[in-house]
């Protein structure tokens, strides 16, 4: 019976499955891995984002997926990469990366589950140390803005760049779309990681020197402003998150608490909830916290062995809860060794 449904009705059964689920369906014979490869949309935003534990330096070729459904932990090998690059965002199902062994800025995407890789055209100006911002339009269509670094002077030496390029996944091409105020262009270059978030048409960067602040790119009117922080001279650590289609904000003080700061229409934070401190205690330094989040889901981490703590959205119920997730020890029996990562959070997609 199962062999002689329409594509049209099985697609939709389809694209109610876990990713784990349709890969399995994929297996299943002949009839269902053509439906799953011609008709079915990716089952991206019915299932909760995975947790991909990356090595910061590429160990082992491999990377580590937390499957949030069973709760369990999953090798995915990286040896169809180049050794040299390093993630800098998750931009849906895929991993933006960046090469480490040029000092020139240069990426790439991945999709870890597929094993696709594929290079990015170069800018169109050499930059280092530059600011990377991804806005995913939709499933198949991004955008990624390179704004700041350092450029080779006309006479030798470098100078800072302030001007901002964008990367059309569809055009696949790069453009240079606007100029930027020159002490905006020194900050994002000298003290601003990767990380960014996209919230009503903004970009936002926050500094990775205390005190903090953040700095927003108007994508529209292509208009830079500063943010200031709340308690910016009193957190340990700081970090951007999306909650809602607004900007929030997740920081921990000296005293152990972590506290979530939602930025309002006014353009003033409020605080809208803190970690448990039954699970806050299990961080024994605060120093050390790594954050990452996506619409959905907010992850704090260290390692990869060390234990998370998530705050979920559960589906269809309209609540989040908290939650400690065990750290990769083992897998299969064969213990992991301890190291430092670069925590995604992203919907495994089977497609691209």
């Amino acid at each position: 019976m199962w062999s002689n449904l329409p594509f049209d009705l099985l697609s939709n059964i389809f694209s109610y499955l876990s990713p784990d689920s349709f890969a399995r369906a994929k297996a299943v014979c002949r009839n269902w891995h053509t439906c799953t490869t011609t008709t079915v949309a990716p089952p991206l935003l019915r299932h909760p984002a995975w947790f991909i534990a990356w090595p910061i330096r590429h160990r082992g070729l491999s990377c580590y997926a937390q499957n949030p459904i069973d709760n369990n932990w999953h090798a995915l090998s990286l040896d169809f990469m180049p050794s040299t690059v390093r993630p800098v965002a998750a931009i849906g199902g895929l991993v933006l990366l960046k090469f480490t062994n040029t000092t020139a800025l240069h990426l790439a995407v991945c999709n870890p589950f597929t094993r696709q890789f594929r290079l990015l055209p170069p800018l169109n100006l050499a930059r280092t140390n530059a600011a990377v911002g991804v806005v995913e339009i939709h499933s198949s269509y991004h955008q990624v803005y390179v704004a700041g670094g350092m450029s080779e002077a006309p006479g030798g030496g470098a100078i800072y760049q302030p001007t901002v390029e964008m990367y059309d996944s569809h055009h696949e091409t790069w453009e240079i779309i606007s100029s930027m105020p020159v002490e905006f262009a020194v900050r994002l270059t000298v003290w601003t990681p990767n990380e960014s978030v996209y919230s009503k048409g903004m970009l936002y960067w926050i500094t990775s020197a205390r005190a903090y602040s953040i700095m927003g790119f108007q994508i529209g009117t292509k208009k830079w402003t500063e943010l200031s922080v709340p308690m910016a001279d009193r957190l340990e650590f700081a970090a951007l998150v999306p909650r809602n289609g607004n900007l929030a904000l997740v920081g921990g003080t000296y005293s152990g608490n972590v506290c979530t700061w939602e930025l309002g229409d006014d353009d003033n934070w409020g605080i809208v909830e803190k970690v448990p401190s039954e699970l806050g205690s299990r961080f024994p330094d605060w120093g050390t916290a790594k954050c990452v989040g996506i619409n959905g889901a907010v992850c704090l981490y260290r390692d990869v062995g060390s234990g998370m703590i998530v705050r979920r959205e559960i589906l269809n119920k309209g609540r989040w809860e908290w939650r400690w997730i065990e750290g990769c020890c083992s897998i299969r029996r064969k213990n992991i060794q301890n190291f430092s990562i670069k925590g995604l959070l992203l919907h495994p997609n089977l497609f691209d």
